[in-house]
Parts: C-alpha cells; structure tokens; sequence
C-alpha cells in the first residue's frame, strides 16, 4: 500500500465524501426509513403503532441491541410483496450510489418474513431484481448474503436454508445476526459446515456485544471468513495478533456502536487502534435508518470525532475491497480507482 502525500482537512473530507468504497455490513431491513414503512404500511393495509413519520422516529433511542432489534422486527413488518422489497432495496442503493459505494455485500433476514408467511421466492426475487437494476443503471455491484437469526434454533436455520436452496443462484453467502448474548456462533456448527459444504462464503456477528470467546467460535468453529463488528477484539491480545497476521476483516459499524452504547463517546471507538494493530477493518452503516447514517456519515462523523488520518481513510477504503467476495480481477479494478483517488 503506498504512502500518501500530505493531504489538506478540506481534501480529507472530500475524499471521504467521494473516493470509492464498499459496504460489507449493512442490513437491507435496517435501511428501511420511517417514510418507507408508511407509505408500505398504507400500500399494503397494514397497521403499524405509531401515528406519523415524526412519532415513529423518535421511537428510535436505543440503549442496547436488543430494545433496537425490538422495533427493527416491527418495522420490517410493513414487508409483503416482492416490490416491496424491491423498493426496500432500491431505495438503499440510490443511497449508496450517492456515497460512492461502488460494491455493495447486503444481508437480508429472510427469517423475519417466513414466520409471517411471506414466501422466500419473493423476499428473494424483489432484493435480487433491485441489485441486478443496481448494476445496470447505477453502477452499482451489489450481492445478497443470507443471515441466520441466531435467537433462534439451528433447526429454523436448516429449515431456512433448505427453503432458500432452490434461489442458490441468487446469493453469495450465508451470515448470523441478531441478538448476539447469549447465543455463541458454535450454536450454529452444524448448519454452518452445510454452508461451507454448499461453497457459500461465511461470515458472522462476534464480538459487537459478545465478548472475545464469541470471536474465537466463528472462526475455529463455524470458519468464517470475515468477522461483523469485532470491535470486542482489542480486548484479547492473542486475538488481535491472529486477526492482523491471517488479515481476517473485520465490518465496523462506527455510527451503530454509539447508537447502541458499545462506543457511548464516538470519540472512544477503537476503529484507529484496530488499523494501527494492522488489522483489516472496514467502515459500514449496519442500519443505518435506525442509526443515523449511511456510509459517508459514518466516515464524516468517525474522522471527525476520532482526528483520524489521510492515511486511515486510504486503508480502509482498500481494505473494504480487499475484505469483499469480488473476483480477483474486478477486485483490482475497485482497488486500482481507490489509488487513483488518493494517488492522483
């Protein structure tokens, strides 16, 4: 990686602004804005608690995961049809398109919907259609991985697996989220080695709430590629050697970690500790309708709070196309515009 030349504030926050990234870690139901969920909500006649887009906003002050995951469940509520999702989707990668995310890797909780009788052929369809409309008239790559709900049993996993089968074509990967205490990654071996039997891409939440051991487990045990979050990491000298040493990335979510009291002080996150230990950390927004921004917001206000450098910026912009699951050859073509932005 090179050294930059000495780089101007103002020209740092251009480039955060328009360099180009990729996000790794954001969940499409978790883009879902409160004027989206009401004019679903309309569309599709059902009826949500909250009497306007103000009230509903203001719903969203969270003091841990799980009082989010509360209202995230209720708000992907609102879902039903495939143009639903579609739009969901849609209106995420206008979004990205503007931060000058080029590559998009999206989770989607398929879960969330079955067990309202949504049929996977449609969550499915409607988010693939958007990442394919991406492509073509946004410029945009995007990718779908499919996340497990880790609250719940391995066996519901099996199941969603085995109903999201007949669409392999349409998603790279396999993931776990909710709530992580609790519910360690080896919870999920079994239906993990089928994954990988399958020649799906692994990753997993460890460490955002969990501690170091949960970390550990979705490496060791379910052998995941890249970590979601991790930021508990720093916790565990051992643990920070191994990540910098094998480069296994980790997807920061800056904003989200503030939001749900990880990081209470934007300005205490770990982010420029994990880059200095020579880790493969990325920036992402996680859900970012929920947690106050997308990709540029969670690299303007990190900068911003932390006095991070030219320097940092440029790896993490390369590392989160490092860390992607592009092919060799279009992976060096997004590393080779990241260059010419800072190089230039």
């Amino acid at each position: 990686m090179n050294t930059l030349p000495p780089i101007s504030a103002e020209r740092l926050v251009d480039l955060l602004r328009t360099a180009p990234k990729a996000e790794l870690h954001i969940h499409i139901e978790g883009s879902l804005e409160p004027e989206l969920i009401f004019a679903l909500s309309q569309r599709n006649g059902i009826a949500i608690p909250y009497a306007s887009v103000d009230e509903l906003r203001r719903a969203y002050a969270f003091s841990n995961l799980q009082s989010f995951l509360d209202i995230y469940y209720a708000g992907a509520s609102v879902l039903i049809t495939e143009q639903d999702f579609y739009d969901m989707a849609w209106a995420y990668l206008l979004k990205a398109q503007a931060d000058h995310v080029i590559h998009t890797e999206i989770f989607f909780d398929p879960q969330t919907h079955t067990a309202r009788g949504v049929a996977m052929k449609t969550v499915i369809d409607g988010l693939y259609r958007a990442c394919q409309d991406a492509q073509a008239k946004l410029g945009v790559s995007a990718s779908l991985i499919l996340c497990f709900l880790r609250h719940l049993s391995e066996e519901d996993a099996f199941a969603t697996l085995e109903d999201a089968l007949p669409h392999r074509d349409q998603f790279i990967g396999v993931g776990l989220d909710s709530s992580e205490l609790g519910h360690p990654p080896e919870k999920f071996a079994r239906v993990f080695a089928r994954c990988r039997e399958l020649g799906l891409h692994l990753v997993a939440h460890a460490g955002e709430e969990g501690p170091p051991e949960y970390i550990w487990s979705a490496l060791d045990v379910l052998k995941v590629e890249r970590i979601d979050h991790g930021v508990q990491s720093t916790h565990d000298a051992a643990l920070m050697k191994r990540l910098a040493a094998e480069r296994i990335p980790l997807t920061v979510c800056p904003l989200s970690n503030q939001k749900l009291c990880v990081f209470p002080n934007l300005a205490d996150h770990n982010l420029g500790r994990l880059l200095d230990a020579g880790l493969c950390a990325t920036v992402n927004s996680d859900d970012p309708a929920y947690f106050g921004g997308y990709m540029n917001d969670n690299f303007l206000q990190t900068f911003a709070a932390t006095g991070l450098t030219a320097q940092h910026a440029y790896t993490l912009m390369r590392n989160s196309f490092e860390a992607s699951f592009l092919a060799p050859a279009a992976k060096r073509a997004m590393l080779d515009r990241v260059d010419a932005a800072f190089l230039a």
